[in-house]
């Protein structure tokens, strides 16, 4: 527990002083012992956006809430990048930000990238990162000022895949854990996800990138959110534009509809235009979903 609370403390301190790993020890679970070593890569694009590459120490930023309107919810987020990159300014950093304005503490979860080279099972990595971060926030909900009850998670595009899948499969424990401490998240925000590993509709990618060229039917049904939505999934809610054509609409299509089986609440915001990767901002419409996420977090007594 002591090394547990000092990973804490340097989580508190990580709005001004960066990343801070996730693991106790840096025992990083489902490492090859003969890994390869990879040097972390972070690139500013022309279009003045921050991709990571090649992470293979999981690590969490911390974005403390405004004390004034503190709600004593946290939320984690996903950048999305296709499983190959983590897109952290604007799916990552902007967002964190926005939330703590808000009141709502923010995690960026810098995730392992799935790579054969460093993991045993690529499939399960980012699945490790996003349940080891529920563990950890949850059990230090106190000293976060957070209610334990009301701990969320967010994705964009390949980072909602693996939002979706910590809402369908926190039962399903992928790293130590001993303390039993509850991995299910208390709301999911989808925002243009990857959820179906379906070849008909999937993000060909990511697909490739977490499952590899030719997986097991049984691999693409467990990863195809869809198809793993219960009656104690998550209330979840979605936004896609309807010309996105690098992660079509039908995937966030389909998971609503499961949800809408399981009589979980639920909403789909759809926009006829936007496309893919636009973040907090559609360009295309004056209309905010952050705006729309934080009135159904309040009506859902989030």
């Amino acid at each position: 527990m002591l090394i547990l609370s000092c990973i804490t403390c340097h989580l508190l301190s990580a709005q001004t002083g960066g990343f801070q790993p996730i693991y106790p020890n840096g025992k990083i679970p489902n490492e090859r012992p003969d890994k390869i070593e990879l040097k972390e890569v972070s690139e500013i694009g022309s279009d003045g956006i921050e991709r990571i590459s090649a992470v293979s120490v999981p690590a969490m930023k911390y974005y403390a809430p405004n004390k004034s309107k503190n709600k004593g919810t946290a939320i984690i987020i996903c950048p999305g990048g296709g499983y190959g990159i983590l897109a952290m300014s604007h799916e990552g950093h902007e967002i964190g930000k926005k939330f703590a304005e808000n009141g709502i503490a923010a995690f960026v979860l810098k995730y392992r990238l799935p790579n054969d080279a460093i993991m045993a099972d690529k499939s399960i990595g980012p699945l490790q990162d996003v349940q080891q971060a529920f563990k950890l926030i949850r059990e230090q909900a106190t000293t976060y000022g957070i209610n334990p009850q009301k701990i969320g998670i967010i994705g964009f595009s390949a980072g909602g895949h693996l939002a979706s899948s910590a809402g369908v499969h926190y039962r399903d424990v992928k790293i130590d854990h001993t303390t039993k401490t509850s991995l299910r998240p208390d709301f999911m925000l989808l925002i243009y996800p990857v959820i179906s590993m379906d070849s008909l509709i999937t993000h060909a990618g990511s697909r490739n990138n977490l499952l590899g060229k030719a997986p097991e039917d049984d691999l693409v049904r467990y990863f195809s959110s869809e198809t793993q939505v219960t009656a104690d999934t998550p209330p979840t809610l979605l936004v896609h534009a309807e010309d996105d054509t690098a992660v079509p609409i039908a995937n966030s299509k389909r998971f609503y509809e499961a949800l809408q089986k399981q009589h979980i609440p639920s909403k789909l915001i759809t926009y006829p235009q936007g496309g893919h990767g636009f973040g907090l901002h559609n360009k295309t419409t004056k209309d905010a979903w952050f705006d729309h996420a934080l009135t159904w977090l309040k009506e859902m007594g989030f």
